[in-house]
């Protein structure tokens, strides 16, 4: 096994046990104490996991991440227009997924006129929102996060692939060109990494502070994305360093 993917499956594992000794590890990935220092050390040094007495466990707390009712406030002119911006792309009859979070979100205030559209999410406010429009809904069953008003799930709750989406509209809490995008929570991420996989087309909506970030757990690469949109806040650094890659980066205005 490569170390980025024992340094994966560290992560996978302390998404279902909260803290993980030493010897559990080097039982579970095959590898010798040393080995797995190295390993341990490089994600302490990204700051995914903290070491504790005798093991480490998961860190998702350190970088500040907001609540999802503070989001909802935060930077609203910024994701306003880039929801306004996704809106172009989407069509009559089309059938997308709407992400759980603010930016995301968005999106929702500016589809209720949309023909024959269907909309999957895993997001209560984005279901609260089309709950009195045409749109024909589909929510993701699974686990509640209260904190976060979505809900989490995997293969043996729910049957992804019955979907059909052609859209994918996902939101990041970071991006970089190295790594893609990345997020917070290990749980949202399962959700996430299924519809990029299953949808025709990827798009990230995320607004500028998220670039140059990589946070605790990695979602997909960016030759997974098609499309990111963003705010024109967004440090111009960064646009001749996308026009190497096959991600389209898109400036709402």
């Amino acid at each position: 096994m490569f170390p980025l993917e024992r340094q994966k499956k560290i992560l996978e594992l302390l998404m279902i046990k909260k803290v993980l000794k030493i010897s559990e590890l080097t039982e579970e990935l095959q590898v010798s104490v040393d080995t797995l220092r190295r390993d341990l050390n490089l994600l302490t040094k990204q700051g995914k996991i903290e070491k504790i007495y005798g093991g480490i466990k998961l860190v998702e707390s350190k970088f500040g991440e907001s609540t999802i009712d503070e989001r909802m406030i935060s930077h609203l002119e910024e994701k306003e227009s880039i929801a306004q911006k996704c809106c172009e792309y989407i069509n009559d009859g089309d059938c997308i997924y709407i992400d759980s979070g603010s930016t995301t979100y968005q999106i929702a205030k500016y589809i209720k006129d949309k023909k024959k559209l269907t909309v999957v999410t895993n997001s209560i406010p984005v279901v609260n929102e089309l709950l009195t429009s045409d749109v024909e809904l589909i929510i993701i069953g699974g686990k509640v996060r209260q904190n976060e008003k979505s809900v989490v799930s995997y293969d043996y709750l729910f049957n992804f692939h019955e979907l059909n989406i052609s859209k994918a509209f996902i939101c990041a809490s970071g991006i970089t060109i190295e790594k893609g995008i990345s997020d917070y929570n290990l749980e949202e991420t399962v959700t996430r990494k299924k519809m990029i996989e299953l949808s025709k087309e990827v798009y990230v909506a995320v607004d500028s502070t998220k670039f140059n970030k990589d946070v605790t757990v990695g979602v997909a690469s960016l030759d997974k994305i098609d499309y990111i949109i963003t705010d024109h806040h967004l440090n111009k650094n960064f646009i001749p360093k996308f026009e190497k890659t096959s991600t389209n980066l898109i400036i709402s205005e």
